[in-house]
C-alpha cells in the first residue's frame, strides 16, 4: 500500500485479504480504541476488554479473505465485538467493578473529580444490571454513537428490535439513575 493513512477501512480489509499486513497493523491502530471501548463498557473490566479486543482482530485477520464491505468497517468491527461480548458475558456472570477509568480533568477541582467518578460508577453499575443485548444496544448507541441500523446490524437484529432493546434499557436505567439528572 503506497498510502495508508488516506485509504478506508474497507479497502484496507481487502488489502489484508491480500495479504498485506501493514494494512492490517493500521486498520489495529485506527480501530482498537473502539474495540475496547465497547468492550470495556460493555464487561466493565479491563483486562476482559483488552483480550476481546484483541481476539476480534485476531478473528478479523482470520476472516480477511472472505470480508466483503456490505457494510462500514466500524459497523464489521462492532458487530464482532458483540458477539465475543456477548459470548463472554455468557460464560462468565458479569461482576461489579471498583477499577473504573480515571476521570481526567486537569481543571475540575478534587470535589467535582469524585463526584465524576461517582457518576461513572453508578453508570457502570446500572449498565451491569441490564439485559446483556440491552446493555450492548446503549453502549452502541449512548457510547460509540452507532445508529440504530449499524446497532441492528452488530447485535443481529432487526432495527425494530434495536429501538425497543434501547426503549427497554432506557426504562430499566431511568430509576437507576435519576438521581445523576437531579445533581
Amino acid at each position: 500500500m503506497s498510502d495508508v493513512k488516506e485509504t478506508a477501512s474497507e479497502q484496507l480489509m481487502q488489502a489484508v485479504a491480500g495479504g498485506d499486513l501493514s494494512a492490517f497493523n493500521e486498520i489495529v491502530l485506527r480501530h482498537q480504541k473502539l474495540a475496547w471501548d465497547i468492550a470495556y463498557r460493555f464487561l466493565g473490566d479491563r483486562h476482559a476488554a483488552e483480550d476481546i479486543a484483541q481476539e476480534a482482530f485476531l478473528k478479523i485477520l482470520d476472516a480477511a479473505p472472505r470480508y466483503k464491505p456490505t457494510a462500514s468497517f466500524r459497523t464489521y468491527l462492532s458487530r464482532v465485538v458483540t458477539r465475543l461480548c456477548l459470548d463472554y458475558a455468557q460464560r462468565r456472570r458479569p461482576t461489579y467493578t471498583d477499577n473504573l477509568p480515571p476521570v481526567t480533568d486537569s481543571g475540575a477541582d478534587g470535589a467535582r473529580q469524585v463526584a465524576a467518578a461517582e457518576s461513572e460508577q453508578a453508570i457502570q453499575g446500572a449498565l451491569m444490571t441490564l439485559r446483556l443485548n440491552q446493555r450492548m444496544a446503549v453502549v452502541l448507541r449512548y457510547f460509540e454513537g452507532l445508529s440504530l441500523a449499524e446497532i441492528a446490524e452488530a447485535i443481529g437484529v432487526s432495527g425494530k428490535a434495536a429501538e425497543r432493546l434501547l426503549a427497554r434499557a432506557r426504562e430499566s436505567l431511568e430509576p437507576l439513575l435519576a438521581h445523576l439528572c437531579e445533581e
